[in-house]
């Protein structure tokens, strides 16, 4: 997922993407755990795009929603 696909979420939209995927990050490291992962770089994928919805979430708290 990309930021400007991030951008034109609404708040609640993110805040519903961001728990969609810590659910995920947390069922990959369950799988990990007992050797069934099967694409080990999901992980870093899942990851990533939580930082980029927490940072785009940041930058709309502190320059508003018209940036």
């Amino acid at each position: 997922m990309k930021a400007s696909e991030i951008r034109k979420l609404s708040a609640a939209e993110m805040d519903a993407k961001l728990a969609e995927l810590k659910k995920e990050l947390f069922n990959l490291r369950f799988q990990q755990a007992v050797n069934q992962l099967d694409n080990p770089m999901r992980i870093n994928a899942v990851k990533k795009d939580i930082a980029r919805i927490k940072t785009v979430q940041r930058d709309i708290e502190l320059h508003g929603a018209n940036s």
